[in-house]
């Protein structure tokens, strides 16, 4: 048993000092709702009585989050939602005018000449006149993009590479620079090369990239709207004021009404809190105020494994074994009913996440990991403090359990 207990204090030890690294390692990321911004619905529209694709739609996305990674906004969301809309959300942006007119304009794939200086020339070449572009390798297995153009896409391409062997030919992306490679030769026929050492996932996103700018969708904007920070300060006042609250209620109740029991629990319920807010930060989870309700609930909910648990040890205190076969059997005889009940738990957290928005997704999200650390503090932390307790102890009286008449 001793190897045990050593065994489950390491994993304890382990998993507590990673949770509290990543817990207070930063602040946790607020979303929309509390932090305040901007909040844009686009729909990806087809010329020429067209249907829209889902490669579309993931062109679309790709080129959309490109853009709003330019306001240097890390919690922002790009999301498909529906078979032709985006939602996106940029907390913390005031300006919703420059953020629409950024996000909404059309996406343009250049190819300029680097003069000698470093400026760049036009050429009359752009997305326009690119079919497609994609991944092949060369003779010594480097990735390489390979691309092809329309047909007066191909005609411009060949003479501009022609008149212009050995200079640079920047592809720009909004007229961002993405790559410069020199030209070796005349391309013909619309098909070219564009090597320059990449990584698989650099030529991946050189791809993706070059596709992008021959979109072939436009995308227009449904709806705007601005969400003030003022709200999103009130309601983390109004939330923290909650979960202190509550915690402070739970921790009492289980204190008065399981004694010794109950104040192991307080000390799990701690360290529960500590692996939800480090596991949050570590998969860079966005919190929101549904988030924080789901979180405040989980708080609640984190020491219904150990009401579990102890009443089963106060049954078989009362059958009269020992304080130490009681808290064995206790916690066996309790593993079928916690696992079912957190079970169901979270199959219906599984589905608010796949079939909810940002702010349902977020509910779902701090509620799994609440209630996966829940069981995890009660089987393994609660388990190990009391056997420890007893069999270092010399507690002998079930009152101590809370148990009446003993």
């Amino acid at each position: 048993m001793k190897k045990n207990l050593v065994f489950d204090f390491v994993i304890i030890l382990i998993v507590l000092l990673g949770a509290a690294y990543f817990a207070f390692k930063k602040p946790i990321k607020m979303g929309l709702d509390l932090k305040g911004g901007v909040y844009v619905v686009m729909e990806a529209v087809a010329e020429d009585g067209g249907t829209i694709t889902s490669n579309d739609m993931d062109r679309l996305i790709e080129v959309l989050e490109r853009r709003v990674n330019g306001f240097g906004v890390s919690e922002a969301v790009v999301q498909k939602t529906g078979d032709k809309r985006v939602i996106i959300e940029l907390p913390g942006i005031k300006d919703t005018q420059k953020a629409v007119e950024t996000i909404g304009k059309t996406a343009f794939l250049e190819f300029k000449l680097v003069e000698s200086d470093g400026s760049l020339t036009e050429t009359g070449v752009n997305g326009k006149d690119l079919k497609q572009a994609d991944i092949s390798y060369d003779n010594f297995g480097r990735p390489q993009i390979v691309f092809e153009l329309t047909i007066e896409g191909a005609k411009k391409f060949a003479e501009l590479t022609r008149n212009n062997i050995g200079r640079q030919l920047a592809i720009t992306l909004d007229g961002e620079v993405q790559t410069s490679p020199t030209i070796k030769s005349e391309i013909p026929g619309g098909k070219g090369t564009i090597s320059g050492g990449y990584t698989i996932e650099e030529a991946k996103s050189l791809k993706t990239l070059l596709n992008a700018g021959a979109l072939p969708v436009k995308a227009e904007i449904l709806e705007t709207r601005t969400v003030g920070a003022t709200l999103g300060d009130e309601s983390i006042a109004q939330s923290k004021q909650a979960g202190i609250i509550a915690i402070v209620l739970v921790m009492a109740f289980m204190a008065i009404f399981y004694k010794l029991p109950g104040l192991i629990a307080d000390v799990a319920l701690t360290i529960c809190g500590i692996i939800i807010f480090g596991t949050l930060n570590y998969f860079e989870a966005t919190l929101t105020l549904p988030g924080i309700a789901g979180l405040i609930l989980t708080l609640g909910m984190a020491v219904d494994a150990n009401v579990i648990i102890f009443e089963r040890i106060k049954e078989e205190l009362r059958g009269g074994n020992s304080i130490l076969k009681s808290v064995e059997n206790g916690f066996k005889k309790a593993y079928s009913a916690i696992l079912d009940g957190n079970i169901t738990t979270l199959i219906i957290t599984a589905i608010l996440f796949s079939l909810g928005t940002g702010p349902v997704k977020g509910f779902a999200v701090t509620l799994t990991i609440g209630i996966l650390a829940s069981m995890f503090t009660a089987i393994t932390a609660t388990r190990f403090m009391l056997k420890t307790l007893v069999l270092y102890t010399d507690i002998k009286n079930p009152k101590f359990f809370g148990v009446r008449g003993k």
